[in-house]
This record gives C-alpha cells, sequence and structure tokens, in this order.
C-alpha cells in the first residue's frame, strides 16, 4: 500500500465530519427491501405518495419524525433501519425528514440506502430559533436543528394529524405500531414519565427563587420525561397553539437564564403534569451517560422497546474510537455505514 493510501485512509478515519461542513455525507451499505406481512391492511395510497396535501388522512399510515444532519445520519440511518426490521407493517411507514442544510445530498443518502422506503424532507428555517437559542451544557443541544420538533405541526401538512417523533441516536427493537397506537386520550402529547427523577435539577436556582417561575407547576403533577420519543397529537397541538408557548418559554430563558439543558425544559414548563404515560419499555434512555462525560451505563429493568443513547456518549463514536461501552453491541447490528476501504487502486 502507498503512503498516500494509508494518510487518506488515517485522514477518512479521523478527521469528522462536523469538522467538514462540505465534506462528503457518509456512505452507507443498501438496507434490504421490508415487505409488509399478510395481516396488515391494503395500502390505499401510490406508491410514489409524493403529495401528502392532496391526500386524504389515512389511519393505517404510521408518520414518524426525524431530523437529518451529517453529524448524526449515522445514527439516523441506524434508526430507520431498525423500525423497519421489527415492524409488522413496514410499507405502511411514512418518515419525516428535517434538515437544515445539504437536503439534495441527504435525499440522495436516503434513497440511495432505502429505495422502497416511503418518505418527506422538510427544510427547518433557522430563522425561526433565530435569538431564542441560549448556550447549554453540551454544544450539540444549542443547534438550531435540536429545536425543530417544537415545529412539526407547522412543519408538516394538516392530513398528518398525529405524529412520532424519534431522535437520531436510538434503536426500535419492537414493532413501532404498538407506540403509534396508544391512547392519548384528552392530551397532546405522550411519552414515558420518570417522576422518581429529581425535577428541581432541570431548572437552576434563578429560576425556584421567583415567585412567578417557580408556581408554573402549582396544581399538576409535573414529571420529568425524555423528549426523544413522543407521540404527539398534532391537530391538539395546532389548536392549543402549543409552539407558541414553548416559544414564550424561549424568551424568558433568553432573556433571565432559568435552565441549563437545551430544548428539554421548555418542553417540561408546558407539558410536564399533561402527558399521557407510555411504557418505560419505549425508551430505555441515557444509555449515552451524561451531558459531560458520556460513560457507560446500565440498562434499566424490565422489557425494553426502544434503546436511547441520550446524553454525550454516541455509540458509533464509541464503535470508531474502539472504546465501546458493552451496550453499543447491540447498536451494531443496526449500523449500515460503509466503512473506508483499507486499500486503494492502483
Amino acid at each position: 500500500m502507498s503512503i498516500l493510501c494509508i494518510f487518506l485512509f488515517l485522514t477518512t478515519v479521523v478527521v469528522s465530519v462536523r469538522s467538514l461542513p462540505n465534506a462528503e455525507l457518509p456512505a452507507f451499505r443498501e438496507a434490504p427491501a421490508f415487505r409488509n406481512g399478510r395481516e396488515c391492511p391494503k395500502k390505499t395510497w401510490p406508491s410514489s405518495f409524493n403529495n401528502l396535501n392532496h391526500h386524504h388522512h389515512d389511519p393505517s399510515i404510521i408518520h414518524i419524525a426525524m431530523t437529518l444532519d451529517a453529524t448524526y445520519l449515522r445514527g439516523s440511518v441506524a434508526g430507520v433501519l431498525s423500525v423497519l426490521q421489527h415492524a409488522a407493517c413496514p410499507e405502511h411507514i411514512v418518515f419525516h425528514f428535517i434538515a437544515t442544510h445539504r437536503r439534495a445530498d441527504l435525499r440522495r443518502t436516503i434513497t440511495s440506502t432505502f429505495p422502497y422506503l416511503t418518505f418527506h424532507l422538510y427544510h427547518f428555517n433557522t430563522d425561526l430559533v433565530r435569538g431564542k437559542i441560549s448556550s447549554s451544557i453540551r454544544r450539540a443541544l444549542d443547534q438550531p436543528l435540536n429545536y425543530a420538533r417544537i415545529y412539526l405541526a407547522d412543519l408538516l401538512p394538516f392530513t398528518v394529524r398525529r405524529i412520532i417523533y424519534f431522535d437520531s441516536d436510538l434503536i426500535v427493537v419492537d414493532d413501532v405500531a404498538k407506540l403509534w397506537n396508544i391512547n392519548l386520550g384528552a392530551h397532546v402529547l405522550g411519552a414515558p414519565e420518570y417522576c422518581h427523577v429529581n425535577f428541581s435539577y432541570y431548572f437552576n436556582s434563578r429560576f425556584w427563587s421567583s415567585p412567578v417561575y417557580a408556581t408554573s407547576f402549582t396544581g399538576r403533577r409535573a414529571c420529568y420525561f425524555n423528549t426523544g420519543v413522543m407521540v404527539i397529537d398534532l391537530r391538539k397541538w395546532r389548536e392549543g397553539k402549543y409552539t407558541e408557548k414553548l416559544e414564550h418559554w424561549m424568551r424568558v430563558q433568553k432573556k433571565n437564564r432559568i435552565y441549563e439543558l437545551g430544548s428539554l425544559p421548555p418542553f417540561l414548563l408546558v407539558f410536564a403534569g399533561d402527558v399521557e404515560g407510555v411504557e418505560h419499555r419505549w425508551n430505555q434512555h441515557g444509555l449515552g451517560g451524561d451531558n459531560l462525560e458520556g460513560l457507560c451505563r446500565d440498562l434499566h429493568p424490565g422489557p425494553v422497546s426502544l434503546l436511547h443513547w441520550s446524553g454525550k456518549g454516541k455509540p458509533w463514536l464509541r464503535l470508531n474510537s474502539k472504546r465501546p461501552c458493552p451496550l453499543d453491541s447491540l447498536w451494531a447490528p443496526y449500523d449500515l455505514y460503509r466503512h473506508p476501504t483499507l486499500f486503494c487502486d492502483t
């Protein structure tokens, strides 16, 4: 092997996509085609399904929203594969991807990796959050795309009445239809709740010492929930103007700094205590450790339908560094990343 080939290989491995915003996106192997089982209802929409705005509402379709960017693309691709692989009716799943930059490149990547996938790609205008984002304890939490989940009701067409939102650092190991079909009742949002968690941790002393802010949770049993897995009734969201309510707390934060954790606290302020509880199996979160060190974690007790590497440590980065955590081996089978070859043509 020539010295030049060795240099190019090492450069590809060492330099991250984050540091090269215009670099080639990661390459992925083509995923298998996943087809519906015999028990699935008959599809009532054309295979192209290109125009949701002129398509009637079909309750048999499962809608899933995820963000796409160069930094987390490897995680997003693994997440999509995991959903399709475990779904009884994968052809009834429509993905709604949201991106800020390089949409043409991202579209080509998704199309080549999942040729049979029904998906739509939306542009998230970062001007929506300009002047509303405050710095947090981890840089990744400050990115505008981290706030796109607040604007799903505005980005998606009105024919999409319900959406599952997934972060890009998780895998699903169960049929996502079970999560889709939960009864939200009168609630706007459903998610696993963790009422044993110290809720005061998510806001600083300025918040709790203020008579105005500290009373925000009066009259409701506020519990922590992770916003990386949510089932949302978009009709109720739009009717209740929940985007505006979340934006209000972002403006308060920008002026008075009442928390340190990115887009999570506004969701807690608006929804905590008014969430339809989902089984904990649907968000085994925290596998990426905390937001500072990203140390290895164990699974929580109980059954598992979804594994979520929230926190600083991401499985693809730890696998690349040859220092994986034990649970990262559960993510690896869904990794379609095409590793750079060690050899060059001569």
